[in-house]
């Protein structure tokens, strides 16, 4: 019998995303909400998949527990860096700059 996949547990509580996501315009918190919202409903799998997320490895930056980062898509040209910790999505930081995710 084949489990049912669960959908990602989001962990908002990194200081610097809070402190990103507080100093964000609201119309920019709104987008960044919307998507965590589409997130919480989703699969690892689906992540993985979507095409708007754009779910990529940052293969010059590990959080300070040397875990793997990622970026993804939480709007136009704006993105947030995060971990996978089994079902979590541990959100690190916010990047209204694209480029800045990267460390460019």
């Amino acid at each position: 019998m084949r489990r049912a996949s669960r959908n990602v547990q989001l962990d908002l509580n990194n200081p610097v995303f809070q402190r990103h996501m507080f100093n964000l315009e609201k119309d920019q918190q709104r987008m960044v909400l919307t998507t965590l919202k589409k997130i919480s409903d989703m699969t690892w799998e689906q992540v993985y998949r979507d095409s708007g997320l754009r779910w990529e490895l940052v293969t010059s930056k590990t959080d300070e527990r040397g875990e793997q980062v990622y970026s993804l898509r939480m709007g136009k040209g704006f993105r947030a860096l995060a971990t996978r910790d089994g079902e979590w999505l541990r959100l690190v930081s916010l990047h209204p700059d694209h480029d800045s995710a990267y460390g460019r």
